[in-house]
């Protein structure tokens, strides 16, 4: 157990990563944060059609606890921002916090790349607005349905950040699934990426008799099954975005037929591939891989329209928490559930891990540390019983910032179930996260119990399911 005074917020967390002894959870700090907070705030998130989301909270409101207020509320904004999405953020009670945030989204302020970002995403100048509490936006959310349709000849694809997936399904029966590794974050030639999405079409439709439907399952942002913002073109200059990748998926699947095309974030796909085979909704999927992608599908089994960047979203509030390369924002997901960190972990437990191997790779190294398989690469190192408990010390401490970050998901999502996907989940490492994510929720949030449940699918699903979902998502016969 450790005591925590952080901005004049007193609390305890019993539950404490092993290789990470600083580690702030957002959730303990809310929860006490919240217990002394008294002053009415709203925040707002417009998006395109006049959809809004709302949170409702408190603040303080007191010179002495100005810090903490401002903190709350700006790490508060960052999360809903990247879960809900939206060009217009309402600070709605506080001028104070409202000047506070709005100078922050402004260009050089410590979240211009999120300003930038969202600008791109909607086509729109990003901008922070204040009203007073009693004239806030009202709330104006709406869900879509979102895939399975199994009937006819589809291609599902699956484009990761280290492989990409291709199915070819019949009659909701798959017929024929491939894997193949490619880097489509270290190309900057978008015809490299192009040849790649095509080759993994034909593939699939060389396993059937015609193709009715392509349905596409790819890490980023897409809207109108356009690339509106996607790591995987990382590489690629803007110019080149803007004229080969925006409509990438709808060229390459021209290639192979004048067909219903679907293209969906991956972390929505994650989701509906768990709706699929636990037959159920109310489930955040998080995909851990290259990057950390989530999805959600409502107690309807639809879509909200949000963002799901689970990525970006704060999960530790400790001041030296490593920063995100991409947004240079501290504390964010994708340094805590994905290959980035493993890697990270690794050099706080002490293993060397050669450099020349790609992200990929290392973490493969380090899961098969942990199980004591034989591989390739220093066979003779990955023997020692030291190693052993260091890559054990790697899994159990992102199991442990699982379990506190999953009572922070629930506060925002309600969802009942969190469906755990992506390549850190495979093996016994998965299953390590898992057990020690579940111990800590038990530990530490006694009252989820009942309320939430974390499942970590059978190995078969969790890697070819994705791009079987994926198959799903176009109507035959709809608009394409």
């Amino acid at each position: 157990m450790k005591n925590i005074d952080f901005l004049n917020v007193k609390f305890c967390i019993r539950n404490i990563p092993g290789l990470d002894p600083d580690f702030i959870p957002p959730a303990l700090f809310n929860r006490a944060f919240l217990k002394t907070a008294r002053k009415k705030i709203a925040v707002a998130f417009e998006r395109p059609e006049d959809r809004i989301a709302v949170r409702e909270t408190f603040i303080h409101g007191t010179p002495d606890m100005h810090e903490a207020d401002a903190y709350y509320i700006g790490r508060l904004v960052k999360t809903y921002l990247w879960v809900k999405g939206g060009y217009r953020v309402f600070i709605c009670g506080d001028r104070k916090i409202y000047e506070e945030i709005r100078k922050a989204y402004l260009p050089g302020g410590g979240r211009a790349f999120d300003s930038k970002f969202m600008s791109g995403v909607y086509e729109r100048q990003f901008e922070v607005v204040y009203r007073d509490y009693d004239e806030r936006p009202l709330s104006s959310e709406i869900s879509n349905p979102l895939g399975g349709h199994l009937d006819g000849c589809r291609i599902g694809f699956d484009a990761g950040g280290s492989d990409r997936k291709v199915s070819a399904v019949v009659d909701g029966e798959v017929i024929h699934s491939e894997e193949v590794i490619w880097h489509p974050k270290l190309n900057p030639d978008p015809d490299y990426h192009f040849r790649e999405i095509v080759a993994a079409f034909r593939s699939a439709a060389l396993h059937m008799p015609r193709v009715d439907a392509i349905g596409i399952s790819s890490a980023g942002i897409y809207i109108g099954n356009r690339t509106m913002v996607a790591s995987l073109f990382l590489k690629v200059p803007q110019k080149l975005f803007d004229e080969k990748v925006k409509d990438i998926y709808i060229r390459a699947a021209r290639e192979i037929a004048d067909v219903p095309v679907v293209v969906c974030n991956d972390g929505d796909v994650s989701a509906l591939a768990g709706g699929m085979s636990l037959n159920t909704n109310n489930i955040l999927g998080i995909a851990m891989g290259t990057s950390q992608a989530g999805g959600f599908l409502d107690e309807k089994g639809n879509i909200t329209g949000w963002l799901n960047e689970l990525a970006f979203v704060p999960i530790d509030f400790q001041p030296g928490a490593p920063a995100d390369e991409w947004s240079g924002d501290i504390g964010c997901g994708v340094k805590y559930f994905s290959q980035d960190a493993v890697i990270r972990l690794a050099a706080k437990a002490g293993i060397a891990i050669d450099e020349k191997l790609t992200p990929a790779e290392k973490l493969k190294y380090m899961q098969d540390i942990f199980t004591g398989t034989d591989t390739d690469i220093d066979v003779a190192e990955k023997s020692s019983q030291g190693n052993k408990e260091a890559a054990t010390a790697i899994f159990s401490s992102i199991g442990v910032y699982l379990g506190h970050s999953a009572a922070a998901y629930f506060d925002i999502y309600r969802c009942g179930t969190i469906l755990l996907l992506g390549r850190v989940m495979s093996g016994r490492g998965g299953e390590l996260i898992l057990k020690n994510a579940c111990d800590v929720i038990a530990d530490e949030y006694p009252e989820m119990k009942g309320r939430i449940k974390l499942i970590l699918p059978d190995e078969k699903s969790r890697r070819v399911g994705q791009s079987v979902a994926a198959a799903s998502l176009p109507e035959i016969g709809g608009k394409k």
